[in-house]
C-alpha cells in the first residue's frame, strides 16, 4: 500500500504534535517474528501519517495479513490504531474474501459508546456520510447499508452475527479492539473466530488489538500469528498522590482537588469515579462549593444517551470538567483533556458464591488500569494527574485487571455456545479457560430455564432465547410472555430491566391498580407518560430510548401462537407479566418470614428484604395471607441481608408442578422430647408450607430419635428402674476389678448398639423410658457371662435377719451395701464379691436409717467400736435390741424381736 493511499486517511486527523519513532517488536518464534525495516517494506514518507506513532506499524501488519497470518498488535492509547488500522484495510486488499472480492471488515469495540463514536470519526475521516462506506451496529441501533464495508460493533453484536451467519460469509477481516479489558464476551467472540479460522474459513483475517495486553501469550494462543508493538505517545504527566488514604466521602475528595488541578493545566479535566451516583453526588458537590466557574461540568458513562455522549466527546471552545465511568479509561478519546482526577475505584460485577447472585461492587483498579487513566491527560501534550490514593499503596495494587471469565455470570456465554453447537464449554478454547464450579452453575441455570437438557444439548425453547439480544433470564422471560399473548408490555419490561431506570426508586407511586408487581407499575408509568396522564418527572430523552428499544424487541421477538389472550379491559396484565418473569426468575422465589414481613427467605437459603420503594413492601393486612411468596428481580446482595430492590408477588398456585416436591419430614421437638412429623411442600428447596401429621416409626424418625438420645443415655432409662444404671455398673465394676473373667464392657457403644434397636419401634422418649432396657442390654450378654455377672457382682446379698440387701454400684466407688445394724448380728466378717477381691462397704444404719459408722472391716467394728455405738443407740432408743455380744445375739429385722428374752 502506498504512503499517498495512508494519507487520504490519515491527513484529517487533527494536528498530534511530536511523536518518537515506532517499534515492532518480535514474539514467539522466527516464523512469527517481524521488524520493520526500508527494505522489505515501502517507507511511509507522508508527514501526516509519520505523526501518527500507529503509521510506521502499519506495513507490517498489512504485510503479515497478505500471508495469512493474525495479527496482535499492541499499541497505547492515542497511537491511532482504532481510527489508522481500519483505514488502512480499507485502502488495501487485506480484506478480500478468498474469491477475490472485497470482504467487510468488523471493527469489534466492548461498548456501544465506543463502537458509535469510532464509527462516526472514521466516516468524517473518509468524507462519507455514516451508514454509507461506514456504518455502526450496536443494540437495538443500525447505521448499515449496502455498500457498507466497515462496520464498527459491539462484541455482543459480533456474536449475534456469528449465531446468524457462523462463517461470517462476506467478512474478510475481524478487529477486536481494546482486548486488554477481557471482557467475557471478548473472549467468546476470540474462541470462536478461532474455530471458525482453523476449521472452516483460513481466508479470515483477525487483528487483536490491546493497550497494555502483552502480545506473546495472545500469539502463542492463536498459532499462526504475529505480535507487532507500537511505543505510542511519549508526552509526559505529572503524576501526584494523596498524602494519605482519605476515608472522606470520594465527591468530597473531588471537590478537594479540583481547584489545584484547574490552576495547573489548562486543558479539559477528566475525574475517574465508580458509578453513576458517585458521578452525580460529585457534579452536585462541585456546583453547591462554586468550583465549575466557567467550565461545563459534565457527566459520562455507558448508559447515557447517544446524543448526550456526543454532546461530552465533541470538541468545545468552553473548558469542560467530565465526570465519567471506566468508559472513558480506553473506549473513547475525548480531545482537549490534559488533567485527570482518580479516584483509583470502579465499580466491578462478580459472581458471589456465598449467596449465589452477582454482586456489583466497588474495587480498587489495577496499576495498569491507573497508568492507562493518566495516559488520558497526556494524548496532545503533556498533563498531570493526581490520584486520590497514596503512592506507597500503588505498589500493593493487582498489576493487571482480572479477566472477566474467571468473575461473572456464564450462562449467556453457555447459552451462546449451545445455540452455536458447542455441548461442552470446558472443551471450547479458551485464552482463559473458565471456572468449573462457573460452567457447571451455568449450565444448572440453562436447565432450570430450558433452554438445555440434562446432556447440555440446546433445546427447542433455548434456539428461541439464545435469537433474543438479552441475558439468558430475560430471553425466557419474552418467550413466556409471547406465550401468554402480553409479548408489547413483556418487550417494555425487558427494556426497563435492561436500560437505566428514569424513575426514582423512592418518588414511584405504590397504590397503582397493578398487583404488588414493580415491573408492572413501571410498564404502566411508562404508558401513562406516554399519553399524559402522569405527574412524574422524568427524563424525557431515558423514556424515549427505552420506548426505542422496547420497539426493536417486539420485531425481534419471537413468533408463536399465545396459550391465552390478555382479559380484555385490562390496561396491564400484572398478573400474567409476573408469571412470566417467574419462568425467567424461578431461582429467586422468596417467602415472607411472617404475613406482611418486608423480611424473607429466598430459594438456596438466603436471607432478603423487600426495599421500602417496592409495591410488594406494602401488602394490605387482607391480603397478608395470600401475598407469602414474591419474586426477587434487583438483588443487592452486598449486605447480610441481601437488599431486593425491584420484586413481584407471585402466586403458589403458577409454581411449575414438577419443581414442587411434597415430603413428609420428621423432625425431634426438645419440648416435648418427640420426633414430630410434618408434610411439608417445596419449591426447590424453598419450604412453601408444612402442617402436622401422625408421625408411625420410619427409619428416618428412629435416626432422629437415636441421635437426640444418644447425647445422654440417662434421659431414656427407666426413671423407676435403678437396675437398668445398676447392671451398667456391675459390669464397669467387674472389668476394673476382674478382668480375668472376660466379660465384654457395657460401654458406651454396646449401649448404642442396644438403644439404635429400641428406636426402630419408638418415637420419643417417653416410650424409650417404658422399653425393656435390663432385658435387652441384658441379652446382649451370652448365658455364661449373665450368669458370672450374677454371681460376681449380686444385685442383692441375703443379711443375718433374713431381708435380702440392694448392692449398690457406683463409678470410682467401692460397692455400698445400707443395712440395720440389728440386721447384721452374727456376722463376723465383711463379706466380699468380685470372686473376694472386693469387700463390701457397710453403711451400718440406726432406726432413724441413717448411717452409725461406715466400714469395710466388720469383726473390726465388732471388736473395737461396737460398744461405743450401743452405748448412745441405747441411750437414744431404749425399747431397741441391743446386745452386748453382737456376734451371739440373733440378727433382728426391726430391731424390737428379742427384747422380752433378754429382760427375762
Amino acid at each position: 500500500m502506498s504512503g499517498e493511499a495512508l494519507g487520504a486517511g490519515f491527513s484529517l486527523i487533527n494536528e498530534l504534535g511530536s511523536l518518537p519513532a515506532a517499534s515492532v517488536s518480535p514474539f514467539i518464534g522466527k516464523e512469527s517474528q517481524h521488524s520493520l525495516s526500508a527494505t522489505e517494506f515501502q517507507t511511509i514518507t507522508d508527514p501526516e501519517i509519520e505523526r501518527l506513532p500507529i503509521a510506521d506499524c502499519v506495513d507490517a501488519i498489512l504485510a503479515a495479513l497478505a500471508r495469512g497470518r493474525s495479527v496482535v498488535l499492541k499499541a497505547p492509547p492515542g497511537a491511532g490504531k482504532t481510527t489508522g488500522v481500519p483505514l488502512a484495510l480499507l485502502d488495501s486488499d487485506a480484506s478480500e474474501l478468498s474469491a477475490g472480492q472485497p470482504g467487510k471488515i468488523l471493527l469489534v469495540q466492548p461498548r456501544r459508546l465506543a463502537a458509535r463514536s469510532a464509527a462516526a470519526r472514521l466516516a468524517t475521516l473518509r468524507q462519507s456520510k455514516l451508514g454509507n462506506e461506514v456504518g455502526y451496529h450496536v443494540r437495538f441501533d443500525r447505521q448499515v447499508g449496502n455498500e457498507t464495508r466497515l462496520i464498527a460493533m459491539t462484541t455482543g453484536m459480533l456474536l449475534r452475527r456469528l449465531q446468524d451467519d457462523p462463517l461470517l460469509e462476506d467478512v474478510g477481516c475481524v478487529i477486536l479492539d481494546e482486548f486488554h479489558e477481557r471482557s467475557l464476551d471478548g473472549d467468546l467472540a476470540l474462541g470462536m473466530l478461532c474455530r471458525i479460522r482453523h476449521a472452516l474459513r483460513d481466508d479470515l483475517r483477525l487483528v487483536i488489538m490491546s493497550a497494555t495486553l502483552q502480545p506473546a501469550p495472545i500469539v502463542e494462543f492463536l498459532g499462526d500469528a504475529e505480535g507487532i508493538e507500537s511505543r505510542g505517545r511519549s508526552f509526559d504527566v505529572a503524576i501526584s498522590h494523596a498524602s494519605d488514604l482519605s476515608t472522606d466521602r470520594i465527591e468530597n475528595q473531588v471537590v478537594a482537588a479540583l481547584p489545584e488541578m484547574l490552576r495547573c493545566t489548562a486543558g479539559h479535566i477528566l475525574v475517574f469515579l465508580p458509578g453513576v451516583g458517585e458521578i452525580r453526588r460529585t457534579q452536585n458537590a462541585i456546583e453547591a462549593a462554586g468550583l465549575a466557574g466557567d467550565c461545563q461540568v459534565m457527566q459520562l458513562y455507558g448508559d447515557l444517551r447517544p446524543d448526550q455522549q456526543d454532546r461530552v466527546i465533541a470538541a468545545s471552545g468552553q473548558r469542560k470538567v467530565i465526570l465519567s465511568t471506566n468508559v472513558a479509561e480506553t473506549s473513547v478519546t475525548i480531545p482537549g483533556v490534559t488533567g485527570v482526577i482518580d479516584s483509583g475505584l470502579a465499580r466491578v460485577l462478580r459472581y458471589d458464591d456465598r449467596v449465589g447472585l452477582p454482586r456489583l461492587q466497588i474495587e480498587n483498579i489495577s496499576q495498569a488500569s491507573a497508568t492507562q487513566r493518566a495516559g488520558r491527560a497526556g494524548r496532545t501534550e503533556p498533563g498531570v494527574c493526581r490520584r486520590l490514593w497514596p503512592e506507597t499503596l500503588q505498589r500493593t495494587r493487582p498489576p493487571a485487571d482480572s479477566p472477566e471469565i474467571l468473575r461473572a455470570d456464564f450462562s449467556g456465554a453457555a447459552l451462546t455456545l449451545a445455540a452455536w453447537g458447542e455441548r461442552d464449554a470446558t472443551d471450547f478454547p479458551w485464552l482463559t479457560p473458565p471456572r468449573s464450579d462457573s460452567v457447571d452453575r451455568a449450565y444448572r441455570l440453562l436447565e432450570l430455564l430450558g433452554a438445555v437438557d440434562a446432556d447440555r444439548v440446546v433445546t427447542s425453547m433455548g434456539k428461541q432465547m439464545a435469537a433474543q439480544p438479552l441475558s439468558p433470564r430475560l430471553a425466557r422471560f419474552l418467550v413466556e410472555a409471547e406465550q401468554l399473548g402480553i409479548a408489547d408490555d413483556a418487550a417494555l419490561a425487558a427494556a426497563l430491566l435492561t436500560e437505566r431506570s428514569p424513575f426514582d426508586r423512592d418518588s414511584l407511586p405504590t397504590g397503582a391498580d397493578v398487583g404488588s408487581c414493580d415491573v408492572a407499575l413501571r410498564v404502566q408509568m411508562l404508558k401513562d407518560l406516554r399519553d399524559g396522564n402522569a405527574d412524574v418527572r422524568v427524563p424525557p430523552g431515558a423514556v424515549k430510548t427505552i420506548w426505542k428499544v422496547a420497539d426493536r424487541l417486539v420485531q425481534r421477538g419471537p413468533k408463536s401462537s399465545p396459550r391465552q389472550q390478555r382479559p380484555s379491559g385490562v390496561t396491564i396484565a400484572a398478573d400474567l407479566l409476573a408469571r412470566a418473569l417467574l419462568a425467567a426468575f424461578p431461582d429467586r422465589v422468596a417467602r415472607r418470614r411472617s404475613p406482611g414481613s418486608a423480611q424473607g427467605v429466598m430459594v438456596g437459603g438466603r436471607g432478603v428484604r423487600l426495599h421500602r420503594g417496592s409495591v410488594a413492601c406494602h401488602v394490605a393486612t387482607a391480603q397478608a395471607d395470600r401475598a407469602e411468596l414474591f419474586l426477587c428481580l434487583d438483588v443487592d446482595a452486598s449486605g447480610t441481608e441481601a437488599q431486593v430492590r425491584m420484586a413481584t408477588q407471585i402466586d403458589a398456585r403458577w409454581l411449575d408442578d414438577d419443581q414442587v416436591r411434597r415430603v413428609d419430614q420428621p423432625r425431634f421437638d426438645p419440648q416435648s422430647q418427640a420426633v414430630q412429623m410434618r408434610r411439608c411442600l417445596y419449591f426447590s428447596d424453598l419450604l412453601l408450607s408444612e402442617a402436622p401429621i401422625a408421625c408411625t416409626p420410619s427409619p428416618e424418625s428412629a435416626q432422629l430419635l437415636y441421635d437426640e438420645a444418644a447425647r445422654d443415655h440417662a434421659r431414656v432409662f427407666p426413671p423407676d428402674k435403678p437396675e437398668v444404671a445398676g447392671l451398667i455398673h456391675r459390669v464397669a465394676f467387674l472389668n476394673n476389678h476382674a478382668p480375668d473373667l472376660g466379660l465384654p464392657p457395657l460401654d458406651d457403644d454396646r449401649i448404642n448398639q442396644v438403644l439404635r434397636e429400641l428406636c426402630q419401634s419408638r418415637t420419643s422418649f417417653a416410650q424409650l423410658r417404658s422399653a425393656p432396657w435390663l432385658d435387652h442390654l441384658l441379652g446382649s450378654f451370652d448365658y455364661q457371662q449373665q450368669q458370672t455377672i450374677e454371681r460376681q457382682a449380686p444385685v442383692r446379698m441375703q443379711v443375718p435377719s433374713g431381708n435380702w440387701q440392694r448392692i449398690e454400684y457406683s463409678p470410682d466407688k467401692p460397692p455400698v451395701m445400707r443395712v440395720k445394724l440389728q440386721e447384721l448380728f452374727g456376722w463376723t466378717d465383711t463379706p466380699r464379691i468380685a470372686g473376694g477381691r472386693v469387700p463390701l462397704q457397710l453403711h451400718l444404719l440406726g432406726p432413724n436409717q441413717r448411717p452409725q459408722q461406715i466400714t469395710d472391716d466388720l469383726a473390726n467394728f465388732w471388736r473395737t467400736t461396737y460398744a461405743v455405738v450401743r452405748k448412745e443407740l441405747r441411750r437414744r432408743y431404749p425399747k431397741h435390741h441391743w446386745p452386748e455380744d453382737p456376734l451371739s445375739a440373733q440378727a433382728t429385722r426391726n430391731g424390737m424381736q428379742h427384747r422380752r428374752l433378754e429382760k427375762k
